[in-house]
Formats: C-alpha cells, sequence, structure tokens
C-alpha cells in the first residue's frame, strides 16, 4: 500500500472512531434523537366558556368588512372558504356555523353535556388558537390584524381598538380562577350585570 494510501485510511479511520464517540455506546450518530417529553403545563388555566357563546361566538358569524390588498369585501370568519367546520381552507381553527346556545345556568346541561355540543366544539377550536393572558400572542387575533403572522382571509381589524377585538383580547386576558373549568361561575363577572344569559359583554 503506499504511503497516501496509508495516510488516507488511518485518516478515514480516525473519523470514524471520532464520530462514533460521537454517537456513544455504538449509536447511529446521524440517526434521530430520543423523543423530547414536554413537560405538564403549570397553569392549566381555561377561558370562559359562557363569555365565548355570548360574545366571542357571534364575531365568527357577523359580516365584516375583509381588505385584502386593495380590494375590500364582505366575509364572515364561519363562511365557505374561511374557518366553515365542513368546506373550511383556514387551518386548524374551525366553526361550526349555527350551533345552537347553551342555557349554561340550566342545571341539566352539566360540563359533561356541554362539551358534546357544537357551540363547545367551536369553544375548543378558539381557545386552542389563543394563548392565555396574552391577546397579541394570540393567532385568534394577531391573524385578523396581520400582526406579525399571515392570514389568507386577509386585514379584519384595523387595531386593537376595533370592537370586535376589544371582545377577543378581553376574553383572551381573563382565564378562570386557576383549579376551576371553563364553566365557573366566577367568569360570570365578565358580563355587566353578571348573568351569562342577559348581561352585556365587558371589554375592560
Amino acid at each position: 500500500m503506499s504511503d497516501t494510501l496509508k495516510r488516507h485510511a488511518l485518516a478515514a479511520f480516525a473519523i470514524a472512531a471520532l464520530v462514533g464517540a460521537c454517537g456513544g455506546g455504538g449509536s447511529n450518530p446521524f440517526g434521530n434523537p430520543p423523543a423530547v417529553e414536554n413537560g405538564p403545563g403549570s397553569g392549566g388555566q381555561k377561558l370562559s366558556f359562557a363569555y365565548f357563546q355570548r360574545c366571542v361566538y357571534p364575531i365568527f358569524l357577523a359580516e365584516l368588512p375583509i381588505q385584502q390588498g386593495n380590494v375590500s369585501s364582505i366575509n364572515t370568519c364561519a363562511g365557505s372558504g374561511c374557518h366553515d367546520n365542513t368546506n373550511g381552507a383556514g387551518g386548524s381553527f374551525r366553526v361550526v356555523p349555527g350551533a345552537p346556545v347553551v342555557d349554561v345556568t340550566n342545571a341539566a346541561n352539566t360540563p359533561d353535556v356541554i362539551r358534546a355540543t357544537d357551540m363547545y366544539r367551536n369553544f375548543y377550536s378558539a381557545q386552542a388558537a389563543t394563548v392565555l393572558g396574552s391577546p397579541t400572542a394570540s393567532r385568534l387575533l394577531a391573524k385578523p390584524l396581520v400582526q406579525g403572522v399571515l392570514h389568507g382571509g386577509g386585514i379584519v381589524f384595523d387595531s386593537l381598538d376595533d370592537p370586535n377585538a376589544k371582545v377577543i383580547a378581553f376574553w383572551i386576558s381573563r382565564p378562570v380562577p386557576a383549579g376551576q373549568d371553563e364553566f365557573s361561575t366566577a367568569s360570570y363577572n365578565l358580563f355587566t350585570p353578571a348573568d351569562p344569559n342577559t348581561g352585556t359583554c365587558n371589554t375592560q
């Protein structure tokens, strides 16, 4: 074997040994690392179902002005081609239009009963697009504002001062108390008077 070939063979052996040491225990150094386990969240809080149903959900059904480039139009978030749960093309956030209202003050409507409704499906989908306590970090609000994220549906709210944006921001920024579920009567204070059936939607 020539000196050149010997040098190449020794170099290849050294590289193989070094790479093997990086992998450890004979494992494949180019393989995927072990799965990363994320621990459970420390907060565990939820948003108010009652406020969502009375105040936030109607926004998804309302005909709103949309701005896409230089083109203005009117559409609904729950419209076909947007976030409609059947024909929507708007990502994971989905809305079931026409979901019946649930009387949260009726004792027969237990959490299990409510969680089986279309209104709860809407709530669950919307809450998944939020960062609790941080409205501007939540896609549910950042997307229609087109703030730091693209939105195929265009600009829906001109600013955080838009009345509908205020409602969504208020909801996201006021989760129910820790340790209580999304049906907590403590969330009735989000209405004036504190009645989820007749109260007006607070925004500040």
